[in-house]
Parts: structure tokens; C-alpha cells; sequence
């Protein structure tokens, strides 16, 4: 029994309603990234790209019964749409043949219907008449024809002669003269014969209408008739006999054309027909094996994860801000309790003053005894919101921060640089929480400099040697016109200079002083914006010469060496952005190269006040934890 509801319309009858379950069927939800970790997945793109995330899809795919469900429900559907389709394509090849065999057909009758008319007109040859030639449009067009077109029978031996303008007017009175004769019934048959030809002996009235093209109309055949001797006639009706039969036969070679011609193309449409079907079935078929990747990309891009650059897909800025919150949340946990807390909100200046109540949400920061004094003194026993009193901050803290990252050759060794990248990524999504309003420029540098955001950041490939001393030419250059009330510089790299660019702006290399000179000018003049906190972070090295270097420009910036594996980089970055510094041990100073004054290349520059001179005399004596 159909459970297809029935709606009475009347008179009209009952009109079945469409089966809705069907359309729930269709509209079910295939969505697979839901049913994939966010982060799992969020991880996979940035890390690996697209095929990540289709290897995390497999993977899903063996442990969820849903994701499987729903992937074997989206093959499925896309081979019924194959089916569909190679369908669709039969049919359209179907009704082609059809046309085509309609046509045939068509052709056919037409063909065989001239061929019965003419052969109606042959069967009236031996009655040849000038009624017959009004009623059978063919049989006068066959003597027309036999009269005007040159043939054996009738043009061959007998050429015309040359009428002149007197013997077409002489003509035209014999028609005229002739045409009175049959109205009054009778005919003049003594009157002059019409004129001969030597050779054959045929009237004149032939050659006059092959010359001039007359068409031949009832009384035009009717004179000419009147005039021709027997054998002329019988010359005249075997001439229209052969030009109908060559007609028919004609018509009968054009039938059997149209047949070869339907046959030939009935043949190609079929071997098109099979060669659509299979290239459909081909296409279709892959199709349903990539119906699964291509599900993904399409899910991928409508959420923002990934577009098109170029013929490729890459991550987008939205993603690559997902994986640094992550990577800042895994390199977080290592921190301590205190510090997680201080990457929550924004910081405060710890700067406040008592003043009068504006917000609800004051009510916090109320200063009861100013308040309640103030409102008894007004009569009140309780506290009156306009004589309350809290304490605001004076003003909030703004923060310019530049993130430096070595990208040169040795970077690529021992992951080195994924390291650092999820080091920044995590560094900048710790001072952007903080600090909502502040502002962090990123650059690489190898023999160039280039400031970036997160995505060009990500996908930094190694470059050549380490330009240190245009890089921080570039950070002075964003730092000086900044009006931030705290400004950092956070430099990671795993080696000493090694190039420099010369006056004229060209990049040398070779020369490991002027690489090293060229960057300590760089830091001296990156030491003149204040206030500003510098960060040089070294990646270990076996090689002392590396240390000895950063120590060297640290101390001109004024700033702090921390000296660590990539494995502990982003902890470390987190470690001196929330205010818990704590810095390496200084080599022993037989390893360290002095310079040419005799001064160690590590010894402190001269400390402005005491502030400074203490927290050096700290430095040269505490350690920082690899």
C-alpha cells in the first residue's frame, strides 16, 4: 500500500504529492572534517599540506564507523551519479539516431514518391498533348527539356539558323494569325509552310524557342504540336521519354545514397556513442575514487583552510593563525602556573589612580572607604553610586615587537628551522593575546631581508648566508618611529654573520670581519631607540666562534643571549616575553677572541646607571637551562 500522500482537487481528480523521503535521503549530512580532530587537522595542513590531511582522513576513517559510513555513502553516491550520467549520454545518442533514421525515412518517401510521378508521366509519353502537359507538371518539364537542352534526337543535326529582328516579328504574327484560326474554329491549311531546315527538315518553331530560352507553356505547345511532322513527334515524345527515365534513375541513385549515407553515419554515431559511454565511464570512475579528496578540498576551502595559489592549493592566513594558537597552547603547558596565567588577558602597567565611578563594571576596583565617606558625608548611610570612588589605570601599556629569523643554508640542518618558525608562531601568538593593539613585525633574512606575515613565515624556505647586520638595519628601521612604550627584538639565528651589504647596496660574502664589523654598526645604531628589549637566541653550535659572536652583539644592544636547543626554542621565547629571564653562562674567556684593543669581545659596554650595571653584573653570573 503507497503511503504517498493524496491531495482531491475536485473534479479534476486526485493528484499524487512527491515522496519526501527521498529528498531527506538526499540532503543527509556528508560532512567529514567534523567528524576530524580541529586540531589533529589543523596540524596536518600546516605540517604536511593537503596530503596530510588526507592521510589523517584514512587514518580517522579505520577508527570512526561515521566517517567510514559517510564515505562509503559519498563513493556510493558518486557512482549512481556515473550511472546517471553514462545514462544521460546514451539517451542523447539515442534520440540523435532517432532523428537521423526520421530523416532517412522522409527522404526515402519523398524520392520514391517523385519516382511513382514519374513514372505516371512515362505511361502518358504516347498521348503526348497540350492538356497533358498542363496537367503533369513532370511531363512538361521532361519535353521542355528534350525541346531546349541539345540531344541526339533533336539538336544534334540541326543548328538553328541566326533570326534576325524581322523574322522573330514575322513569328510572332504566324502565332497571332494562328491563335485567330483556333478561336474562329477553323484552320488555314494552305496557308504557307513554315520554313525548313536543310538538314533535317524540322520546322523552324524548334530552333526559334531553343534559341531565344522560352519556357514552354499549353498554347506555346499547342502551336509547336500543330507544326510537327509525325517523325518529329515521335522524335520529340522517345526524347522526353529518355529524360524522364534518366530522371527516375537519377532519383532512384539518390535513394540508394541516402540509404549508404544513413548506414555510414548510423555506423560513426554508434562508434561515438560507445566511445562517449566509455570515456564517461573512465572519467566518472576516477571520479568516484577521488570523490573522497575531493570532498575534503572542497570542505577545506569552504571553511578557510586552504585556497587556490597559483595551479596549487596552499594554507591560508586563518589556519596558520589556528596552528600558532596551538603550538602556543602545547609549548605553554611547560611553563609554570604563574606565567600560563600572564598569557591570558592584556597586561596591566600596574599604574592606577582614585577617581570617580563611570562604569558598572568599576565596581570591582571600588575604593570602599573613600566611597562610603564620601556618601555619609552626603547623608547617605549607604554607598551612593555618585560618590563612589575607584581606582582606573592611568594608562595601558602598548607594545612594538620585531621577530628576526635566520633562514640562511645551516638552518636546514636538524630541523632546525621548522623549529624556529613554531617558535615565532608561538612567540607572536603570545604577545598578540597579551597585547591585542600591539604591533609585531616579522622578518627573515638570509643575503636579503624580508618582512612577512604568518603564511609567507611558514613557508620560509633556507636560503644562502647570514646577512645579520641588514637585519638589524631593518628592525631599526621599524623600530625608531614607533611611539610604543616597550619595545622588543627577538633574534633567532644559529650562526655568526657571514655577509654584509656594502654602501652601493650590493651583498658581500667572504669576508667574515667586515660581515661581523657590518653588524655590530647595525646594532649600535639599533641601540639608540629606547626603551628596547633584545633577545638573541642562539641554537647550539659546536663551533665556540658562534657564541663568541652573539655574545658580542648582544652586549652592544645591550640585550640577552640565550643559548638553546631547537627542541627548547619556543620555551625559551616564552620564558623572556613573560619576564622570566634567565641567561647562559658566559664561555671561559680563554675561549673568546679579543679584539684587537686587548678588551674580551664579551665584556659589558659602558652601563648608562646602576640599574644597568647590576643587572650585568647578574648576567655575567647566572646560567640559562638548554
Amino acid at each position: 500500500m503507497s503511503t504517498t500522500p493524496i491531495l482531491d482537487t475536485g473534479p479534476e481528480g486526485p493528484v499524487r504529492l512527491p515522496d519526501c523521503r527521498r529528498v531527506a535521503e538526499e540532503i543527509a549530512d556528508e560532512d567529514l572534517i567534523s567528524l576530524l580532530p580541529r586540531q589533529d587537522l589543523v596540524r596536518a595542513l600546516a605540517e604536511k599540506g593537503l596530503s596530510g590531511a588526507q592521510e589523517l582522513l584514512r587514518t580517522q576513517a579505520d577508527s570512526s564507523e561515521d566517517l567510514a559510513r559517510r564515505i562509503a555513502a559519498l563513493r556510493e553516491r558518486f557512482r549512481r551519479q556515473a550511472s546517471r550520467q553514462v545514462s544521460h549520454i546514451a539517451d542523447g545518442y539515442r534520440r540523435r539516431e532517432e532523428d537521423l533514421a526520421t530523416f532517412r525515412t522522409r527522404q526515402r518517401d519523398l524520392l520514391r514518391s517523385e519516382i511513382e510521378r514519374l513514372r505516371a508521366s512515362l505511361g502518358r509519353i504516347g498521348q503526348l498533348s497540350a492538356p497533358a502537359l498542363a496537367a503533369d507538371p513532370s511531363l512538361l518539364e521532361a519535353v521542355q527539356q528534350a525541346l531546349l537542352l541539345p540531344s541526339e534526337t533533336l539538336r544534334e543535326a540541326f543548328r538553328p539558323p541566326r533570326t534576325t529582328l524581322w523574322d522573330r516579328i514575322r513569328a510572332f504574327f504566324r502565332r497571332l494569325l494562328a491563335a485567330i484560326r483556333r478561336l474562329l474554329g477553323r484552320r488555314d491549311r494552305a496557308g504557307p509552310a513554315p520554313r525548313r531546315s536543310a538538314a533535317e527538315g524540322r520546322p523552324l518553331t524548334l530552333g526559334v524557342l531553343s534559341d531565344m530560352g522560352r519556357t514552354l507553356s499549353p498554347d506555346t505547345a499547342a502551336e509547336l504540336f500543330s507544326s510537327l511532322t509525325p517523325a518529329q513527334m515521335a522524335a520529340l515524345q522517345e526524347a522526353s521519354r529518355e529524360r524522364l527515365q534518366g530522371t527516375s534513375k537519377s532519383l532512384s541513385e539518390k535513394e540508394r545514397d541516402v540509404e549508404a549515407d544513413f548506414q555510414r553515419r548510423q555506423r560513426a554515431l554508434r562508434q561515438e556513442r560507445e566511445a562517449a559511454e566509455e570515456r564517461a565511464r573512465q572519467t566518472l570512475e576516477r571520479e568516484s575514487r577521488e570523490a573522497v579528496s575531493q570532498k575534503l578540498t572542497s570542505e577545506l576551502r569552504e571553511r578557510g583552510y586552504v585556497q587556490p595559489r597559483g595551479s596549487e592549493l596552499a594554507v591560508t592566513y586563518s589556519l596558520v593563525e589556528k596552528f600558532a594558537r596551538l603550538v602556543l597552547e602545547e609549548e605553554a603547558r611547560a611553563l609554570p602556573e604563574g606565567l600560563r596565567l600572564s598569557l591570558r588577558g592584556a597586561a596591566s602597567t600596574g599604574l592606577y589612580e582614585k577617581t570617580r565611578l563611570r562604569e558598572p563594571d568599576e565596581v570591582a576596583r571600588l575604593d570602599i572607604p573613600s566611597s562610603l565617606l564620601a556618601s555619609r558625608l552626603r547623608g547617605s548611610r549607604h554607598i551612593l553610586e555618585e560618590a563612589s570612588y575607584v581606582f582606573r589605570e592611568v594608562r595601558s601599556e602598548s607594545l612594538h615587537a620585531v621577530l628576526l629569523l635566520d633562514v640562511s643554508g645551516s638552518m636546514a640542518e636538524d630541523e632546525k628551522l621548522s623549529a624556529a618558525k613554531k617558535a615565532l608562531l608561538a612567540l607572536y601568538t603570545a604577545i598578540r593575546r597579551r597585547y591585542p593593539d600591539a604591533v609585531v613585525d616579522i622578518a627573515t633574512f638570509d643575503n636579503e631581508v624580508r618582512v612577512r606575515d604568518l603564511v609567507e613565515l611558514w613557508e620560509a624556505s633556507p636560503g644562502a648566508f647570514t646577512n645579520t647586520g641588514a637585519a638589524l638595519q631593518v628592525a631599526f628601521d621599524l623600530l625608531r618611529s614607533s611611539r610604543a612604550s616597550r619595545k622588543e627584538l627577538y633574534l633567532v639565528t644559529d650562526g655568526l654573520p657571514e655577509c654584509y651589504t656594502d654602501s652601493q647596496g650590493v651583498v658581500r660574502s667572504g669576508n667574515l670581519a667586515k660581515a661581523m664589523e657590518s653588524a655590530l654598526r647595525s646594532a649600535q645604531e639599533l641601540r639608540t631607540v629606547s626603551p628596547l628589549e633584545t633577545t638573541l637566541v642562539l641554537l647550539k653550535s659546536q663551533n665556540p666562534a658562534y657564541e663568541t659572536a652573539a655574545r658580542e652583539i648582544a652586549q652592544v644592544l645591550h640585550g640577552t643571549v640565550v643559548i638553546t636547543d631547537p627542541g627548547r626554542l619556543a620555551f625559551q621565547l616564552l620564558l623572556r616575553f613573560t619576564g622570566s629571564s634567565v641567561v647562559e653562562k658566559r664561555p671561559p674567556a680563554e675561549t673568546a677572541s679579543p679584539p684587537a684593543g686587548g678588551i674580551p669581545s664579551w665584556a659589558p659596554g659602558p652601563a648608562r646607571n646602576a640599574r644597568e650595571r647590576r643587572r650585568e653584573r647578574r648576567a655575567r653570573g647566572r646560567a640559562t637551562p638548554g
